[in-house]
């Protein structure tokens, strides 16, 4: 274990920075760019060289675009065919063009331009979405348009993906326009092929691995797809990144989807910070200050290029001019997967080095400087615009209904479902029962699944945005689990548990479940209450005893458990 100090040392330092930039509402992305430069052989102090790193970092991208394909698939896709859609595509194929264009002028061979227009080209979701959360612009028109198009951007630079590492091959337009459409073929070839095992494999083996309620295996399972698609590209002789994004497009069509995010999460997340720790390696101070010139003009054409021509598409489809500068804005600022696609054009060799350090430096200060733009971005459209400045953003009215969320789809999970249903309330439901998962799709309602207990899944899927979380399934274990990470998240969302007996009920309750009904005490009750309805006694007061006899009992045990 040779180099096992040096693995200590990076993982040290990543957790020191890491934490730190969490604390002080930083990307982390950044945070892992600046342990690569700590650590890297350019700066002063230990250097870290493990070889096994750089393989496992390339994983962290394919695992990135595996996610991003599981919130893409081709339904999504065609439901976005319109505004963001037409919007997205706009946006970075302009950028490209334009800095392209720009570029080649300027003397440089036609890839190369190419490479520098598709690295500008692209923003940074994670700043974008972090800082409009917290200046609590979210859902403003112009936050949702900017987080949606940044999203989809992501979507956009699979092509790329594709593209860049043909671009080595050669500089005679002839044979790169034959290389790229052969490159072309492959990937249709390859989609087909995904898509078609997919839909004939995927499913029905997730249903079996789901079948021997096995978090180890499904997660086995999640990689071995996601590593079976990119080695399947990889062979077609295009990037691992490509196969891994068709496979997460085709489970983003199945009920395992959010379940299968959950599970491959960790991974990403460490794999794609060893990702940017290279990349920070890659990058050198000192060069630096002899191409700061051109890493400043690069940074501003970044963040100009971008404003303008988000602003001027918005506008040409009649978004009014405020919402359409201030999405300009938001989308000005250079993005962390502009950073994923100098490292390959580096690897593949259709950049220079020295390039490569001027690109890196252009989206890094275009990223710092962006963050001061979208903090901003009101009073800077208010002053160009000449009006008033806005006190606050307030929400559009067509902000979606949030949803209730629902655990178990047992015998009482369906009841609620069907109750909501015919009320015409949104709902989305989770079982780790694969039998009942299909049931529950079978009966027309989105169940997907997944453990309800499990902290990733609910963050996944965003259970502080929930109108209401109701716990049916019959494990007190796993509901007061569930309910103790949904207190400490989100203490606002309220929670409605199923209990057994009245002793579940007060440890639920205790928990902060806002209702936790013991099934035993409510069939009673309800027989009471049907019993009297027979006799002939007056609703109004049927219903006063009734609460009175269930507050008794509930109080009852509390006093009981108090006393103990």
């Amino acid at each position: 274990m040779e180099n096992l100090a040096q693995i200590i040392l990076l993982l040290g330092v990543a957790v020191v920075v890491v934490v730190s930039f969490q604390r002080l509402h930083f990307p982390t992305s950044l945070g892992y760019l600046l342990v690569g430069l700590i650590l890297g052989p350019y700066t002063i102090g230990p250097t870290v060289y493990v070889p096994e790193f750089e393989a496992l970092a390339e994983f962290g991208v394919v695992f990135l675009l595996f996610t991003i394909g599981l919130s893409f698939s081709l339904p999504q896709l065609h439901a976005l065919r319109h505004q963001v859609l037409g919007l997205g595509t706009g946006q970075v194929v302009f950028t490209t063009l334009l800095v392209a264009v720009a570029a080649w002028l300027a003397g440089l061979p036609a890839p190369v331009a190419f490479v520098m227009g598709a690295v500008f080209a692209q923003s940074s979701t994670t700043i974008i979405a972090n800082l409009l959360a917290e200046q609590g612009e979210e859902n403003s028109q112009h936050g949702r348009l900017g987080v949606a198009m940044s999203v989809f951007q992501d979507v956009t630079a699979v092509p790329f993906l594709v593209i860049i590492p043909v671009l080595s091959v050669s500089l005679a337009l002839d044979v790169l326009a034959g290389s790229l459409g052969w490159a072309l073929v492959k990937a249709v070839f390859a989609f087909a092929l995904v898509l078609i095992a997919g839909r004939w494999l995927l499913r029905p083996l997730f249903h079996f691995i789901a079948e021997h309620r096995s978090s180890e295996m499904f997660t086995l399972t999640v990689l071995l797809v996601a590593l079976l698609a990119a080695w399947t590209t990889n062979n077609l002789g295009l990037s691992l990144t490509f196969g891994g994004f068709l496979a997460g497009m085709v489970l983003g069509e199945t009920e395992f989807r959010h379940q299968v995010e959950t599970s491959i999460r960790p991974f990403r997340d460490v794999l794609l910070g060893l990702f940017f720790i290279g990349i920070g390696m890659r990058f050198d101070p000192l060069a630096a200050l002899h191409i700061w010139y051109w890493a400043v003009l690069g940074a501003l054409f970044i963040l100009m290029s971008k404003t303008l021509i988000v602003g001027l598409l918005m506008r040409r489809i009649g978004v009014e001019s405020q919402v359409a500068w201030r999405t300009g804005l938001l989308l000005s600022v250079g993005g962390e997967f502009g950073l994923a696609l100098v490292a390959i054009a580096l690897d593949a060799s259709v950049i220079t080095s020295n390039l490569g350090q001027i690109l890196i430096a252009s989206v890094l200060l275009s990223m710092v400087a962006g963050a001061i733009l979208i903090h901003f971005n009101g009073r800077i459209v208010s002053w160009l615009i000449k009006i008033p400045v806005p006190v606050a953003d307030i929400p559009e009215l067509d902000v979606p209904e949030r949803q209730v969320v629902i655990g178990g789809y047992g015998r009482v999970g369906h009841t609620i479902a069907v109750l909501l249903h015919s009320s015409g309330v949104p709902f989305v439901v989770f079982d780790a029962d694969p039998k009942r998962v299909a049931q529950g799709r079978i009966d027309g309602f989105q169940v997907f699944y997944g453990d309800i207990a499990d902290a990733e899944l609910l963050s996944s899927i965003h259970a502080d945005r929930a109108s209401l979380v109701v716990f049916t399934i019959d494990q007190p274990d796993k509901t007061l689990q569930a309910l103790t990470w949904l207190r400490q998240k989100c203490p606002q969302v309220p929670v409605i548990a199923r209990a057994q007996d009245l002793e579940t009920s007060s440890r639920l309750l205790a928990a902060g479940a806002t209702h936790a009904y013991p099934e035993t005490i409510e069939a009673s009750l309800r027989l009471g209450a049907t019993a009297l309805q027979i006799l002939r006694v007056p609703h109004d007061n049927i219903d006063t005893v009734i609460q009175e006899v269930r507050d008794w009992g509930y109080k009852s045990v509390l006093e009981e458990k108090a006393e103990k």
